[in-house]
């Protein structure tokens, strides 16, 4: 796409028309190996500590077409596509698009301030965040792209928030690794930085982060607006920024460094005073043998890490526990009880999530019973998918009877005067050998209605955690076959119970057909009929394919066509 080409359409009609053209002819395969193959050699010349080449090449990103199209394709494809900041602009057209690759520009930029919005936190409080406008989200994205193979290169071993093909789940396991054993050490020193996001020293993130200054300085001094007030940034970095979790996670990173610089390890195993680290974005814990390493050496060494950066510890919150006396991470309750170890959803967390499904069912008083199952169901699958690592299968089965509970007054409710066998009957059914199941009907694609029925927490299987190797980067070519098998599992692991889609997507070795990319959990699905219905497709197997949902709104509004994947993959015009 030339950077000329929109202001030499002839009518406006026919310029919108030829930048869309523009967008959809992007060939994003392309972009991808360009964008990788830079973010390569900036790994390279970070292990080698040639810090101009980095900054070269880092530049050479910045401002390449490939790196340009894929930042407006990630801020115009995420959950927050259609949230406007401040100036109440949001890209959705292809012509939008393609117009905004031409504006990422260094010269002459000036971000505008966020839109300061709160929402609520577990403990009650409200967390602020600040929404940028789509040209300042595409320019985070832009210099992410340049900035998180360094991040990635130099990041802690045993950091697990907010990094690629890293959950929570690595993060529970490898405590799990560092607390299991009889041997392993006793006390935990649960850490928890005051305000870590709102107050990282200005000054210590220019000097440290490896990026365009000029850039840099401009997010953090962008300001925010609050109820039509503007407010200066003078430190931390807005919590709903695309770059602000790598930034904190740079901010961070060192402390296991320097932990293990004071305690090394021996030849083998942990160190004697068996200090271990694990970190999940601002949220980490420190083993000790004893609670005295961990209060006179543990963490004065932690709080004058902290200072440097601009950060303090809470008093109130960061505790040192003794393992049989257990402690909370990650919504997850580690104890042990005669010496096994033994991890399972904490209380705080369980209640959370039922006071958020008692609060769905509060609000649908007059819902019909399939909508009601419609909202619900989501949310009972992704707690009990983020607890199915642990030991959860009593839990669960507290839970699915708390939310029968529920979902009984709520059908009393509305039947006062019935007896509570009629009500029985109309709510609930007997499925394959299960009595009581909550089912109702909904509303389907085909404008027909279908039987829905309450998703049981307890049907989701407990299987081990199979954690990613501590030093495994997604950047460094020789871990690109580590990272391919790990992805194909996870991806089927997501497509289970929908055997017509895993076999899809084998048949498709995973890659979408138009775009030749992955199909991922990340990305998105869509499954589409290659001879459309409404033209007497069938819907079986044999008239399907995976798409990217991008992909497949570009097919239609293109007017193309898609086989059937074979060794040569081709796209032709309708």
């Amino acid at each position: 796409m030339a950077a000329n080409t929109p202001a030499q359409a002839g009518t406006e009609a026919g310029a919108v028309s030829r930048v869309e053209e523009e967008w959809d002819s992007i060939d994003w395969n392309a972009a991808h190996q360009n964008v990788r193959r830079l973010q390569i050699r900036i790994v390279q010349a970070t292990k080698e500590g040639r810090w101009g080449k980095v900054k070269a090449l880092q530049r050479l990103l910045t401002h390449s077409f490939s790196g340009k199209a894929l930042a407006v394709k990630r801020v115009t494809e995420n959950q927050g596509r259609k949230t406007a900041g401040v100036d109440g602009e949001t890209w959705t057209m292809p012509s939008q698009k393609a117009k905004a690759i031409l504006r990422l520009q260094q010269h002459g930029y000036h971000p505008k301030p966020l839109k300061r919005v709160s929402i609520p936190k577990s403990s009650g409080k409200m967390r602020p965040l600040g929404i940028p406008c789509m040209l300042d989200r595409a320019m985070q994205a832009l210099y992410l792209l340049a900035v998180d193979p360094i991040s990635e290169t130099r990041g802690d071993r045993n950091s697990y928030g907010f990094r690629k093909d890293r959950s929570t789940a690595d993060a529970i396991e490898q405590a799990f690794t560092a607390l299991s054993r009889k041997n392993s050490a006793e006390w935990i020193l649960e850490g928890d930085i005051k305000a870590c996001f709102d107050r990282i020293n200005h000054d210590w993130l220019l000097a440290h982060i490896p990026m365009e200054k000029a850039i840099l300085q401009k997010w953090l001094k962008a300001g925010y607006i609050d109820k039509y007030v503007l407010y200066a940034t003078e430190e931390g970095t807005p919590q709903g920024g695309i770059c602000s979790p790598v930034l904190a996670n740079m901010t961070l990173d060192g402390l296991e460094e320097k932990l293990r610089e004071k305690f090394p390890k021996p030849h083998r195993g942990s160190s004697k005073e068996k200090v271990n680290f694990v970190r999940f974005a601002d949220d980490f814990i420190v083993t000790g043998k004893s609670k005295e390493v961990l209060e006179s050496e543990v963490k004065p060494l932690i709080e004058a890490f902290m200072r440097e950066r601009g950060l303090e510890l809470s008093p109130e919150k960061t505790l040192i526990t003794h393992i049989e006396d257990g402690f909370d991470f990650l919504g997850q309750h580690l104890r042990k009880y005669n010496g096994k170890l033994l991890i399972k959803p904490s209380r705080k967390n369980i209640h959370t999530f039922l006071e958020g499904i008692r609060k769905v069912v509060r609000e649908n008083k007059q819902a019909t019973t399939g909508n009601l199952i419609a909202q619900l169901n989501p949310k009972i699958r992704g707690w009990a998918n983020y607890h199915r690592h642990v030991v959860s299968k009593e839990t669960f089965s507290k839970v699915d009877h708390a939310i029968f509970c529920t979902l009984w007054q709520w059908a009393k409710r509305r039947h006062p005067k019935k007896p509570v066998r009629w009500i029985r009957k109309k709510y609930f059914t007997s499925i394959e050998g299960q009595n009581w199941v909550f089912h109702g009907e909904i509303l389907g694609q085909k404008g027909a209605f279908q039987p829905i029925q309450l998703f049981k927490a307890k049907s989701i299987a407990i299987e081990r955690h199979t954690k990613i190797q501590s030093e495994a980067n997604p950047y460094d070519p020789k871990w690109e076959t580590y990272f391919e098998k790990r992805l194909d599992v996870k991806t089927v692991h997501n497509l289970r119970g929908k055997r017509q889609l895993i076999s899809l997507w084998k048949q498709q070795g995973g890659l979408c057909p138009l775009c030749n990319r992955k199909i991922t959990k990340l990305t998105g699905w869509h499954s589409h009929h290659i001879v459309w219905r409404s033209k007497g497709g069938r819907d079986n197997a044999g008239n399907r394919v995976l798409l990217h949902p991008d992909c497949h709104e570009r097919l239609h509004r293109q007017g193309l066509t898609v086989s059937k994947p074979r060794p040569s993959r081709g796209v032709r015009k309708a």
